[in-house]
């Protein structure tokens, strides 16, 4: 009776903060793009074997934590990412520590807690109703065959771009749960949801994450797109191994991925320049950081990253929002223009991209006709992040254009 009670109270919550941020919803301004996909996420967002923890680019990764009764035994060793570490310890438990300072006790099933856990967040394993809000660690999941812990998800199947995925949702296997934003609270609870997977889009609708952890729901915070290099991004792989004790999958996983990606570092670079970019609503442009991975897969793939000097004091965003007239300055001269469609709606014309701006006809690149466009599943493919180096180096080469898997050029 008190466990029904409870359920009452906080969807009865749940309720008044939906209508919270409907009426939130109301007054905001700016218009999202469709779909309940990567696109909105997108826009938001070495360790040895001491336990000390590595320097991240957004923040500091706590060290490993004392838990009594536990004892530290490894660090899990990585070559690229710096926004998580994972440590072992005694009987199975392992804690996955995240560049945000949020760190997570994975308790081995049919196992307890430790009676002091301190201010780690508690998984409980097996995490076979897996709600997952964060798209981009799809792919990384069904890598290491580990799909069907996810029950539940943030995405609806026109929204995802990963066709086993989309296939999921169609068949029952993954259902729509509501979006990151306006989650089915019932369902949720109904379902025996044991985690949920959120992007850092969550942080902008801190009370929808309050009331998921209320319901006794850990909420754990994927930030591999912060990390710099393409292959950081796909070494998550590696943590989600450990989450669903996966690791040996990961490891020949990654292994054949970075092998991929390392084969390619000995492009010649070209000197030719590439701007990647998108136009926001209110006709301001937004570029990608230089120290984010899609400047890094620019450089990779034999070419430099139009704003690889711009000025920038923030170590925590993959974007950068400068005005027209300063995305002008820099890029009307760069070799070519790469328009990012993940974040925005692709343009499949060149009319379209007159119609953001009537500058761009002044565009060295638009003059020479390389004007290319990403296609919107470029964020969800994470354990294919080396198709982008190679569509590149196709690009900036002459290469065939019927060989590249993420760009397309604008006619």
């Amino acid at each position: 009776m008190k466990k029904k009670n409870a359920k009452i109270l906080v969807l009865c919550m749940a309720v008044l903060l939906a209508m919270c941020l409907v009426l939130t919803a109301c007054g905001s301004s700016e218009k999202q793009p469709a779909g309940s996909g990567a696109q909105n996420e997108e826009s938001t967002a070495a360790s040895d074997n001491s336990g000390e923890g590595s320097k991240s680019s957004s923040g500091t990764l706590k060290p490993a934590p004392e838990i009594a009764g536990l004892t530290l035994e490894s660090t899990m060793e990585k070559e690229y990412a710096t926004e998580f570490d994972v440590f072992y310890y005694s009987d199975g438990f392992k804690v996955l520590s995240v560049s945000d300072g949020r760190q997570y006790l994975l308790v081995p099933e049919g196992k307890e807690a430790p009676a002091e856990t301190g201010d780690l967040f508690i998984l409980q394993a097996p995490l076979d109703h897996t709600y997952l809000a964060a798209t981009s660690a799809m792919a990384l999941i069904l890598a290491i065959d580990a799909g069907n812990y996810v029950t539940l998800t943030g995405t609806n199947a026109s929204g995802w771009f990963i066709p086993e995925a989309a296939e999921m949702v169609n068949n029952g296997q993954m259902v729509y749960a509501g979006k990151y934003s306006e989650p089915d609270y019932e369902l949720l609870i109904d379902s025996g949801c044991n985690l949920a997977i959120e992007s850092t889009m969550i942080l902008h609708t801190p009370k929808v994450q309050e009331m998921i952890e209320k319901m006794d729901i850990p909420v754990f915070i994927d930030r591999a797109s912060y990390e710099s290099h393409p292959l950081g991004r796909t070494e998550w792989v590696k943590l989600y191994g450990a989450m669903y004790d996966k690791e040996e999958a990961a490891e020949t996983m990654f292994a054949e991925k970075s092998q991929i990606v390392k084969d390619m570092e000995n492009f010649k670079n070209t000197e030719k320049t590439v701007a990647v970019f998108n136009v926001k609503t209110d006709g301001t442009v937004q570029i990608r950081s230089p120290k984010d991975y899609i400047a890094t897969m620019v450089e990779l793939g034999g070419a430099r990253y139009a704003f690889r000097d711009i000025a920038t004091n923030s170590d925590t965003s993959s974007t950068l929002n400068i005005s027209m007239e300063e995305f002008y300055a820099t890029a009307v001269d760069a070799d070519y223009l790469v328009y990012n469609g993940t974040i925005a709606e692709p343009i499949k014309s060149m009319d379209e991209l007159y119609a953001l701006s009537e500058l761009f006809k002044d565009f060295k690149a638009v003059k020479e006709g390389n004007v290319w466009c990403t296609g919107n599943n470029m964020y969800q493919a994470t354990d294919i992040v080396g198709e982008f180096i190679l569509d590149i180096n196709h690009m900036v080469t002459d290469g065939d254009e019927s060989s590249m898997t993420f760009i397309t050029k604008v006619q």
